[in-house]
């Protein structure tokens, strides 16, 4: 990993943003594949739409909570402790933003207790983890 590190820490600004974010959608809809799969097997994700419409809340929710963090700043990216603050909070304020859409009438499913719980502790798990492995890849501390 020593050689890869710098490597990577000399990425510009601007492609290591897009990748981190594009990153961090994956993931996020990794977790929600995971959930589908949980409750619906793999069949579950074999119709798009519904994949899609189950998604693309909680894309929503943290594309908007990431932007108004300012989760891709280069510092964020940088420095552990920041990254993990921020993306502990981006993925507390971003569930809930998710579970807002998915209750609405605009997204199927609904938010039937405990799955403002386990989204939410899934999400946490998952992602800031990820984080922190992206900030010792790009040349943090």
């Amino acid at each position: 990993m020593s050689t890869l590190a710098p490597r990577l820490g000399d990425v510009p600004d601007e492609t290591r943003q897009f990748a981190v974010l594009a990153g961090d959608l994956l993931v996020v809809s990794l977790v929600v594949a995971g959930g589908i799969v949980e409750h619906h097997g793999l069949a579950g994700l074999t119709d798009p739409f519904t994949t899609l419409e189950t998604v693309i809340p909680f894309a929503v929710g943290w594309l908007l909570c990431a932007g108004i963090a300012g989760l891709y700043r280069p510092d964020v990216l940088t420095d552990p402790r920041v990254a993990a603050r921020h993306t502990t909070l981006t993925a507390l304020a971003a569930v809930n933003v998710g579970l807002l859409l998915r209750a609405s009438p605009y997204f199927a499913g609904g938010t039937a207790w405990p799955f403002p719980l386990v989204m939410t502790g899934t999400v946490l798990v998952v992602v800031v983890p990820w984080r922190l492995v992206l900030v010792r890849l790009f040349g943090g501390e």
